[in-house]
């Protein structure tokens, strides 16, 4: 696996690298968001580590701009910066975790080993659900012929349901695998985003897709009658 760690400040990055190598990784370093932006242009990685306060270009800068290439190579940020506002714009800007500094080496490592997993497990074709259509490859989403714009952490939960074919997906397992295994913040963002996700998916259609299974979680149907 080969990752890119793209911050500042050079005493980090070393003991980043060394503790990372120890472990198995072939790691590429970079100490300024356009030099970042560069290498994980025209690289190809396993999963970016990416510090928020960076010279040139900042964190939020070079996610965005990846995301908009239509990379979607895994993101940790990696930050001093631990606001819960700092934090909305690292995941709808396309990150997919969210570490503060400072931080145990232990922490990082699972947190890196957690994103290459899902990564890995993501279906490599298109899935459909009626005329739901997901590709997570281009992470591109349509009802029919008309396409739904989702942020990144929207589609991570779609996926999930996609991904289990009807099956009642738990808020725990959401949790787990859509934010983090020691996800320590309020569960009820299950709820907010699920509520987006009807606003994005359903609602405009007349669709009621997303189910609510009272005590046990969510499942995706096939919704195509409309509400009954």
């Amino acid at each position: 696996m080969k990752l890119l760690v793209v911050d500042d400040d050079r005493s980090l990055t070393a003991t980043l690298r060394r503790g990372l190598e120890a472990e198995g990784f072939t790691v590429d370093v970079a100490h300024d968001g356009v030099d970042g932006l560069w290498m994980a242009e025209e690289g190809t990685f396993d999963l970016v580590v990416l510090d928020l306060m960076l010279p040139g270009r900042n964190g939020y800068q070079v996610c965005a701009e990846l995301r908009a290439a239509g990379d979607w190579t895994p993101i940790l940020m990696l930050t001093a910066k631990s606001g819960d506002l700092d934090q909305t714009e690292a995941f709808e800007t396309g990150a997919d975790d969210y570490l503060v500094k400072p931080f145990s080496f232990a922490v990082l490592l699972a947190r890196v080993r957690n994103l290459l997993r899902r990564a890995a497990a993501r279906p490599p074709a298109p899935s459909s659900v009626g005329d739901l259509h997901l590709d997570p490859t281009t992470r591109e989403v349509r009802r029919g012929d008309r396409a739904v714009e989702l942020t990144t952490r929207q589609f991570q939960v779609l996926e999930l349901l996609v991904r289990n074919g009807g099956a009642v997906v738990s808020k725990d397992d959401l949790l787990s695998c859509v934010w983090s295994h020691d996800f320590d913040g309020d569960p009820n963002i299950v709820e907010v985003y699920i509520r987006r996700l009807r606003r994005a998916i359903d609602e405009p259609f007349g669709r009621r897709s997303i189910e609510t299974v009272r005590g046990a979680g969510y499942r995706l149907v096939d919704d195509r009658a409309g509400p009954r």
